[in-house]
């Protein structure tokens, strides 16, 4: 019996498949179906190359070139939805929009290759076998690689940094969110053989563990190294409030990245951290009690300030951060499955919860509004003054990969 089979049983958590419960996966089922087939339509309108983001001031979808961050998202949206409904029409329409970033897989330019790459073609090799994508997640991994530096034992992830606190620029910078790349290099190894890509990954994670993770497992959202001796020149924030604060989605993909690395190395000690980040993010009494955090969760506290070119410095609102509770309710369901009984029940219960709230009308779109995207009230990076109160792709993707989750449970 797996994991989580034998902890929904000893848990006495089977009520959890009621009809009730179907129907709530059913009917968010439905409605991203709904969503994401207005969202297929409004794409026709636009460039070939166009993947949808966010939306403007008027409420109007938005998107962004291949050579983003985000453009795996989408196509990995398509995916989880054609998984949840066997509707062949999304299948073709996933197809289309993953193979669109074939040329992505020589991409070096920054670290979001795993997000670019993973998201879209690895739901694509996992749903289908087809062994061209599975080729090109490798050469992805290859090109990903190249990021390495064996000096700081670290990817970097922009090719510069410039703090907030004046004209300092940083040249090795790392941030949180490049654990979740490391998943394309988990599954180059195990395809090719080839450790040196486990190598890269496990030495990233380690390194992240040491330097990015504070001893009550709270995060700093930046590292900056120097190349020439690997030693850490400065812990600062890009899109969280300040330098000591902790950034909501920073936090999340600590959560989600460390939960993954556990499973892809059975170390205890990627575990530890993965359960000490989650548990500092439930038990916070900053965090609200429908368990969508605010963007921040020092926001305007006494103690913490953000740099004086911030944009953080103008915002009094606090806003939540739906793409963090996205993040954080699909690494919960995986996360509860590797720990005790007890343990695991409150994860799976706080991803239930979180799952319950995103899809409630409190945070999940009206039929057709929202720029056709699923959820409401997610935050960018308020220090750029971008993307504040908006939906955003990848909320929706890690909604739909937990309600994905959810099902299997």
């Amino acid at each position: 019996m797996k994991p989580w089979l034998c902890l929904a049983v000893a848990a006495g958590l089977t009520a959890y498949t009621t009809f009730t419960e179907k129907d709530f996966i059913n009917s968010n089922t439905g409605f991203a179906r709904q969503q994401l087939t207005h969202m297929l339509h409004e794409t026709e309108t636009r460039d070939s190359l166009a993947f949808p983001r966010t939306t403007d001031k008027a409420g109007k979808m938005t998107t962004t070139s291949m050579y983003d961050w985000t453009p795996g998202f989408f196509p990995g949206s398509l995916w989880y939805a054609y998984e949840l409904t066997k509707d062949p029409v999304l299948q073709q329409q996933a197809v289309r929009w993953t193979e669109k970033l074939a040329p992505l897989q020589h991409f070096t330019q920054h670290h979001d290759l795993g997000f670019m790459m993973y998201c879209s073609y690895g739901n694509a090799y996992r749903l289908t076998g087809n062994p061209a994508y599975r080729d090109i997640l490798v050469q992805g991994a290859r090109s990903l690689s190249t990021r390495y530096n064996p000096v700081t034992k670290s990817i970097k992830s922009w090719n510069a940094f410039k703090s907030w606190h004046g004209e300092q620029m940083y040249r090795y910078p790392v941030i949180i969110d490049n654990l979740m790349n490391l998943e394309l290099l988990f599954f180059a190894s195990k395809v090719t053989g080839d450790t040196s890509f486990r190598h890269i990954a496990v030495s990233h994670a380690e390194t992240a563990m040491h330097n990015q993770i504070r001893p009550d497992y709270s995060s700093y959202h930046v590292v900056c190294y120097d190349t020439t001796n690997g030693k850490v020149l400065a812990r600062e924030t890009a899109q969280g409030y300040a330098d000591n604060s902790t950034w909501a989605r920073g936090q999340a993909w600590g959560i989600y990245g460390f939960t993954m690395i556990y499973r892809e190395t059975k170390d205890p000690r990627f575990l530890k951290t993965a359960t000490g980040m989650a548990d500092w993010f439930l038990n916070s009494k900053k965090l609200p009690k429908d368990k969508v955090p605010y963007w921040d969760f020092n926001a305007q506290e006494k103690g913490y300030a953000p740099g004086v070119r911030s944009n953080a410095v103008n915002v009094k609102t606090k806003y939540r951060d739906v793409s963090a509770a996205a993040i954080v309710a699909s690494a919960l369901f995986e996360l509860s499955g590797y720990v005790d009984v007890a343990r695991g029940a409150k994860y799976r219960q706080a991803a239930i919860d979180m799952l319950h709230v995103l899809g409630s009308p409190a945070y999940r779109a009206p039929e057709g509004a929202n720029g056709n995207f699923i959820l409401m009230h997610s935050v960018g990076s308020i220090p750029h003054n971008n993307e504040i109160d908006v939906p955003l792709v990848y909320a929706d993707y890690y909604f739909l990969e937990a309600l994905q989750r959810y099902k299997n449970l």
